[in-house]
């Protein structure tokens, strides 16, 4: 509210700014360069000099200075009740009314006014345009969002320039609760911006992701929380998609340490819960590597061991240090027995295994040849685990593509465009020079 308050005033003070006084005072040279601006059927008139004393430009700015609102409102009054007012003077008292209202708040006397201004043909083309645009924020601060529209619109239409009063229409729509044509309107724009190659804007975005939660619409919820990932990738974002997943209809918790790989990829600092969590998943797993690694994430920053909860991590930790000691001497003798094996799960999780401990190719390699043997259970498991960690590799292409052929089913289908958005976000500048200079 507070943006639209400064830019309501704006756009009034530019309405309080229009001339009126030269068409009281006759045509002195400046005011005459003045009136060539205007059209035609303005040029040469006058007001008669009863009307004048009335609103006299030096009394008028006096009386304005004072917030004197009665007497001018008083004054205006008796103009209008002169007799055979021409159509010049009855836009002299209307340009009267649009200043004294907006000075005075008093938008009875304001909007009557600024309309018939704008359909009286007296004003330059560029005045008209503020008129308008002002009457659509009038209406629109007082709630009377249909009217704000229909201005709004008309802005769009005489002007040409759809985009400057479009955001104003769209929160219109939504502040009278017409949440489903907020979703359409702003579902298109988002798409040609997306054609045009340029990313939505915030307010877009959260006009969306608003609308969407007051309809308790979930599925365009979090389509615009994706959104806000793919094109403003902050930790709050990412840990907002994460976090909301988890809890979908149709997510699956066998794929919780799925989830949990892609937050420590993705965050620059995990809580201590989270490593805890996924250190103890890793472990029953037999990924004792990771869960090292994950541990020692939450020793380092301290969030783990301490408080009361310590002896339980310090626990886990001395169980995965040493199970991850005995894989680093003892990974490669597992090779022969996974690739005799029936089952290609094996494989797969020694393929993992060495991802975990940096040997990307390798493990790679293991993985595929797992993939290729067959899978019982959950087979589809097993080709999101080699599309991350084709995107951990730092393949981002290769993994995008297995990735795209992952069944969605069990939320995996999310996960697996998460990782891609994670691969493809934006590379800060610094960091792109960095990697450039390499």
């Amino acid at each position: 509210m507070t943006k639209f308050r400064f830019a309501r005033t704006s756009l009034l003070a530019a309405v309080l700014g229009l001339n009126f006084a030269p068409a009281v005072l006759g045509m002195s040279p400046v005011l005459a360069a003045e009136e060539k601006k205007a059209p035609e059927a303005a040029k040469q008139e006058t007001v008669r000099p009863e009307l004048y004393k009335l609103i006299d430009p030096n009394q008028v700015k006096e009386l304005m200075a004072a917030k004197n609102f009665a007497e001018l409102k008083n004054r205006i009054t008796q103009g209008a009740a002169l007799p055979n007012l021409t159509p010049f003077e009855i836009f002299i008292l209307n340009d009267a009314r649009v200043r004294v209202g907006s000075a005075s708040e008093d938008t009875a006397m304001l909007l009557p006014a600024l309309e018939a201004m704008v359909d009286s043909g007296r004003m330059t083309p560029r005045d008209k345009l503020n008129f308008i645009e002002a009457a659509g924020n009038t209406y629109f601060q007082q709630k009377d969002y249909d009217k704000a529209i229909t201005w709004y619109n008309r802005y769009s239409t005489e002007s040409g320039d759809a985009a400057k009063t479009r955001l104003q229409i769209l929160r219109s729509l939504y502040l009278k609760n017409d949440f489903t044509a907020v979703k359409a309107e702003t579902r298109k724009d988002i798409a040609a911006r997306e054609a045009a190659g340029q990313a939505p804007t915030v307010d877009e975005l959260k006009l969306l992701q608003s609308a969407a939660a007051q309809g308790k619409d979930m599925v365009t919820y979090m389509s615009a929380l994706e959104l806000f990932v793919k094109y403003y990738p902050t930790e709050a974002n990412w840990n907002e998609l994460m976090n909301r997943t988890r809890g979908k209809d149709g997510y699956n918790m066998r794929i919780d340490l799925d989830m949990l790989r892609l937050k420590k990829a993705v965050l620059p600092k995990m809580d201590g819960e989270d490593l805890f969590e996924m250190a103890a998943l890793d472990e029953q797993a037999g990924f004792f590597t990771e869960a090292k690694a994950a541990l020692d994430a939450g020793y380092a920053q301290g969030s783990l061991g301490t408080g009361p909860d310590a002896a339980k991590h310090k626990a886990l930790r001395d169980k995965v240090n040493k199970s991850a000691a005995d894989d680093a001497k003892n990974v490669d003798s597992g090779i022969a027995s996974a690739t005799k094996a029936k089952d290609g799960i094996g494989l797969v999780n020694l393929g993992y295994v060495y991802v975990t401990m940096g040997q990307y190719d390798k493990g790679l390699d293991l993985m595929q040849k797992g993939i290729a043997k067959g899978i019982a259970k959950n087979p589809e498991d097993a080709k999101l685990r080699l599309g991350y960690s084709h995107i951990l590799a730092g393949k981002k292409e290769e993994g995008a593509k297995i990735l795209a052929t992952v069944n969605p089913a069990d939320g995996r289908g999310d996960l697996a465009r998460y990782w891609v958005m994670w691969a493809n976000r934006p590379i800060p500048a610094d960091a792109a020079t960095a990697a450039a200079a390499k």
